[in-house]
Order: structure tokens, then C-alpha cells, then sequence
């Protein structure tokens, strides 16, 4: 389809960005009947943005484009979403924010600001580097189609969306396929070390037959839905038995060829941003995504820095009560030594490591009122990570429910290599993903039905990473923390997120390489191999996304001091989070300004 078919066809649905004179009467307009206005505009964008990406639509639970599955790799397609995002900042910006206050002042700044966002990042073409490690679409689609994610799989009507999505499946290969031969002319490709990560993960996904196959399961359960008659069965097994060894195998083995024998040769040996073309600026943009802030690389490097030396600091004074002998002098690598040596550091298996897991949060529910009058309705379930990704995936994800409440949130936590899974991570690793973290942060969004639907499933990196490792510091104020072991986690989590400032922009902005990160990693922290490998390989395929977590922890932090600086005894901890979380996510700016606001309230 030509560009300008697309244009035609993608702006059909939506009123012409405005001419001069209809601007100046859209922003003349009484500030009511702009608000009016932008909601309309944001339910017609949101409309629009889940039909151009119908998996997004469905892991938030509107099922309306289940049989969907769209080429968005397509370079057209791309260039068509860049003139989409001009015509929607154009229409908003038409309308003004004069007058607007509160929510729907908040709305337009996040608005605009994202869409600004969204169209500097077009001037980057990552759409080249469709595949690595750790975003993986052939690891995805697997997971959907094996019913343990959000695609459903209840009723015939849902078996027919998914044949029909999958269907589409290999058209979106041969796009990626062709995207990495464009990448390799260009010279825009990824480190050779993450794409051999990424053949064993496609070895996982491909068998001889279908039975062998993850997109096999929703078929087996089949013999349980007692909704379905046999001849029912027998004929979805045979369409199942079609699509997947005709379809799927042969496309997922071709792709696995292309990366093993094409792409890898064809990869670089270099591990930062700084050596693709235009890299420097690249990776400028991804840390203002990520952080929400104007800080340099240089500034985070710096902040990274000195977080780690004052964490060092508290560490070594939990020495004596962990029973490790520590002088003054000595490398802070002798205390990590102590702690890993402990028996109690470690789960026994991955048996012994959920139901650990499972037992903390019947500690912690009781607890959580102390310091919140706010709480999703939602629930959550602790899941372990799926076996063919384990090995690569970080040590624990959330993944949020859904809008309809059909589906919990999930809380994965990977149980691959079971002695690199420190025990003691376990009470953070736990604040951080599940609650008063993630599950609290996202779930709340999600239940925000006031709010444009834009923000009720969108969200800010930084804000969101941000609030979960500000959850991981509550342990303390909560009541657990109690033994020096977990204290000592907590500290060693936090300690990893201030490296990550330190190793993401080494990486990508000094030059470090791959084994500057991990011994950088060894000489400062208690990581293991397997988890300091995939951290570092991560910090490759993502950059700048791990800068989130201590910008936002930090900033959080800072503007509860100033409440409390400010209110002394009137400051109320439960307001102050009520306050942080009761507007959704929103960049880190907008928050110490709504913080400030909220400050001068309770003065009144």
C-alpha cells in the first residue's frame, strides 16, 4: 500500500488537523468546551491506538481486536504512526490548555508531552533492531497463544480470534527479517553477544510437532471445556495441527535460521549506543524517555556514583550483626562473601522459593493500612517465569490486569538457576513488584475510570520504576526488615539500581565494554554470574531503561522530605501517598508540582 493510501486510510477516522482560523477558534472557545473537546479527542486517539496495536488492546482487556495482529514493523506503517502523532499534538494543541485545571490540565500536559516525545524518537530508526534478548515479539506471540497470558481461549469465538491472529504471524516475521537486512546495510545492528542469546530462545519455541508446541495447550485443554462438543474439538485440532506445523514452525524456523547464519555474522562486536549511527543522540533521547528529566549522562553517571559509595557505607555497618568480621579498611567484597556463604541465603528449590514468596505476602497484607488508605481492588497471583525465557529475563516483572478485571495482575518471579536467586532479595523483590509496589501503582491506574483512557494504561518509566523501588524502602517503616539478612537485601537491591546508573551510561555514553559492566558489577556488589550476565546483556538491548528506577526512587524521596520538612507534625504519610498515587503515573516534573500544590493544601 502506498504512504499516501496509508495516511489516507490511517486520518479517515479522525477530523483533518485544523487550519489557522479554526485554531483560533477552538482556543477562543470557553474553557468547559475545551474540556468537552479534548475528551473527545482522547477517546478518538485511544480508539485509533488500540486498533493500530490490537495486542496492546488486548493486554488491557478490551477484546474487540483479539483476531488482530498488525504488521507495526512495517516501514510505511511507522511513517504513517509519525504523521498520526503530528495530527494529534496539531488537533490538542489547537484546542489550548487556557483555563483547564486539575485533571484535565494534568491530561493535556501528559498529552502533549508525550506525543512530543513520541515524535523526537522517530528521528531514530529502531525499528531496524526489531529483535534481541530481551524483547523478543516470537517469545510473546508464544506466550499468548499458549493461553497463560492475555489472550483468551473460553469459547469457540476466542479460538477463531487467535486462528485468525496467528495466521498473520509469519507476515510479521518476514517484516523483522527484512527490517534486520536493512539494519545490516546500514549499519544499524545489535550486539552480536544479545542475538546469541536469541537462538536458544527460538530452539525453545520450535518442535517437529504440534503437541510439542506451546500454541498446543489452549488444544489440550480443550478435553476439559465441557462447552465443547467432539466434533468441535476435533475440528479446532485439526485447524491448530495446520496452523502451527505449516505456519508457525516453518516461520519461526526461519527466522531462527536468519539470526544464526545472517544477522550474528553480520552483527557488531561493540555493546553501546555510541556506536550506532547517530548513537550519542540516540541514547540522549532514551535517557530524557526513561528519566523524564533533563539529566545528562554525565549527571546520572555522577549521581550513580555517590549513591553507591553512601550505600556501601550503610552496608558495612550491618557487618556485625550478619556475623561476617569486617575492618574499616577492608574491600566491602568480604561482607558480600559473608552473606553469600550463609546457609539461610539461599532457597533449597523452586518449590522452596514460591511458597517463600507466597508466605511473605500473608505477612505483609496486615501491615500495609500503616501506611496506605488507598489500595486496589484487583488481585494478583505469584507466578514462576516461563521456562523458555527464563534464562534471559530479569530476576522478577509484574504484569498488570486487566481492565475488565477478568485477568489478575501477575508477579513473576524466576526460579532458573535457583542458587544465583538470593533469598534475601526476597522481602524487596516483593515490595518492589508486588505490593505496596507495582500491583499498588499499576492496579490503582487501571481502577482510575475518571481519567482518559490514554493514562489509565499508559504510564511513565520513571514514575513507575520509580515507585517500586520507593516501595522497596518502606520495609523498614512496615515492620519487616526485621532480620539484618533481609535489611542487607534490601540495601543490595538498592545498591543495584544506583550501579545501573553507573553501568548503563558507561555502557552507552563512556565506552565501557561488556566486561567493564560485569567487573564493575563484581567489585561493588554480591550479584552472581547468571544474574550480573543477564542485568548487563539487558542494559545492551534496552538502553536507558534502567536509569528509571533510582531518578524516580530519588525524586519520590525527595519531595516526601519536603512534605515532611514542610508539615512537621501535620504530615501525613498515608496522604502523601495517597497523593502520589491517586493521579496515575505521570512524569516526574508534573509530580513535584502536584506534590508542591498538595503541600500548600494541608497548610490551609
Amino acid at each position: 500500500m502506498a504512504l499516501a493510501v496509508a495516511l489516507a486510510l490511517g486520518l479517515s477516522a479522525c477530523t483533518p488537523t485544523p487550519s489557522a482560523s479554526e485554531a483560533t477558534t477552538q482556543a477562543q472557545a470557553p474553557a468547559g468546551e475545551r474540556e468537552q473537546a479534548l475528551q473527545a479527542l482522547y477517546e478518538s486517539y485511544w480508539e485509533q491506538a488500540l486498533e493500530r496495536n490490537p495486542l496492546r488492546a488486548t493486554f488491557v482487556g478490551e477484546h474487540r481486536y483479539n483476531h488482530l495482529l498488525v504488521n507495526m514493523l512495517d516501514p510505511e506503517f511507522v511513517a504513517e504512526s509519525e504523521a498520526l502523532a503530528r495530527h494529534w499534538l496539531a488537533r490538542a494543541e489547537a484546542i489550548g490548555n487556557d483555563g483547564l485545571e486539575g485533571q484535565d490540565l494534568l491530561s493535556y500536559e501528559i498529552f502533549t508531552t508525550d506525543l512530543r516525545n513520541e515524535l523526537a524518537g522517530y528521528a531514530f530508526p529502531g525499528h531496524l533492531m526489531p529483535l534481541n534478548q530481551f524483547t523478543n515479539l516470537a517469545g510473546t506471540w508464544a506466550t499468548l497463544g499458549s493461553g497463560g497470558s492475555a489472550q483468551p481461549f473460553n469459547t469457540l469465538a476466542d479460538h477463531e480470534a487467535w486462528l485468525q491472529r496467528a495466521d498473520r504471524i509469519p507476515v510479521v516475521v518476514d517484516q523483522m527479517i527484512a527490517n534486520m537486512r536493512e539494519g545490516m546495510r546500514r549499519g544499524v545492528v545489535q550486539p552480536r553477544v544479545l542475538m546469541e542469546r536469541v537462538v536458544p530462545q527460538l530452539d525453545g519455541l520450535i518442535a517437529d510437532t504440534a503437541e510439542e508446541t506451546l500454541f498446543w495447550r489452549p488444544v489440550a485443554a480443550l478435553e476439559d471445556n465441557a462447552d465443547v462438543s467432539t466434533s468441535e474439538r476435533q475440528e479446532l485440532e485439526a485447524r491448530y495441527r495446520v496452523l502451527i506445523e505449516d505456519r508457525l514452525m516453518p516461520a519461526y524456523a526461519g527466522l531462527r535460521r536468519f539470526v544464526a547464519e545472517e544477522y550474528i555474522p553480520a552483527s557488531r562486536d561493540s555493546v553501546g549506543m555510541a556506536d550506532l549511527p547517530d548513537g550519542p543522540a540516540w541514547y540522549d533521547y532514551r535517557v530524557r524517555q526513561s528519566t523524564t528529566t533533563e539529566l545528562t549522562p554525565a549527571q546520572i553517571h555522577r549521581i550513580g556514583l555517590d549513591e553507591v559509595e553512601r550505600i556501601h557505607t550503610r552496608m558495612r555497618g550491618l557487618a556485625d550483626d550478619l556475623g561476617v568480621a569486617l575492618a574499616p579498611d577492608d574491600h566491602i567484597g568480604i561482607l558480600f562473601d559473608g552473606v553469600r556463604a550463609r546457609p539461610d541465603a539461599r532457597f533449597e528449590d523452586e518449590e522452596d522459593l514460591l511458597r517463600q514468596y507466597r508466605a511473605f505476602r500473608e505477612t505483609v497484607d496486615p501491615l500495609l493500612p500503616k501506611l496506605f488508605d488507598l489500595q486496589p481492588e484487583a488481585d494478583f497471583e505469584i507466578r514462576p517465569v516461563e521456562a523458555f525465557r527464563a534464562q534471559a529475563a530479569s530476576a522478577a516483572s509484574y504484569s498488570a490486569p486487566s481492565q475488565d478485571g477478568s485477568r489478575p495482575g501477575v508477579f513473576y518471579v524466576n526460579t532458573y538457576d535457583i542458587p544465583a536467586r538470593p533469598r534475601y532479595s526476597l522481602e524487596s523483590l516483593y515490595l518492589h513488584e508486588a505490593t505496596p509496589g507495582h500491583h499498588f501503582q499499576i492496579g490503582l491506574q487501571r481502577e482510575l475510570e475518571d481519567l482518559p483512557a490514554f493514562r489509565r494504561f499508559g504510564g511513565e518509566t520513571a514514575f513507575i520504576e520509580g515507585w517500586g523501588l520507593y516501595a522497596e524502602s518502606l520495609g523498614e517503616e512496615l515492620g519487616v526488615y526485621q532480620d539484618p539478612l533481609m535489611l542487607f537485601g534490601a540495601l543490595e537491591y538498592e545498591l543495584w539500581r544506583s550501579i545501573r546508573l553507573v553501568v548503563d551510561t558507561g555502557l552507552h555514553a563512556k565506552g565501557w565494554s561488556r566486561q567493564d559492566v560485569l567487573d564493575y558489577m563484581y567489585a561493588n556488589s554480591p550479584v552472581q554470574p547468571t544474574r550480573a550476565v543477564s542485568e548487563a546483556e539487558r542494559f545492551m538491548a534496552i538502553p536507558g531503561q534502567a536509569l528509571a528506577y533510582k531518578i524516580g526512587e530519588l525524586r519520590i524521596r525527595e519531595l516526601r522530605d519536603l512534605a515532611e520538612a514542610e508539615l512537621g507534625e501535620d504530615f501525613d504519610v498515608r496522604g502523601f501517598h495517597r497523593e502520589v498515587l491517586k493521579d496515575g503515573s505521570v512524569p516526574l516534573d508534573v509530580l513535584e508540582t502536584k506534590i508542591r500544590r498538595w503541600i500548600d493544601g494541608q497548610r490551609g
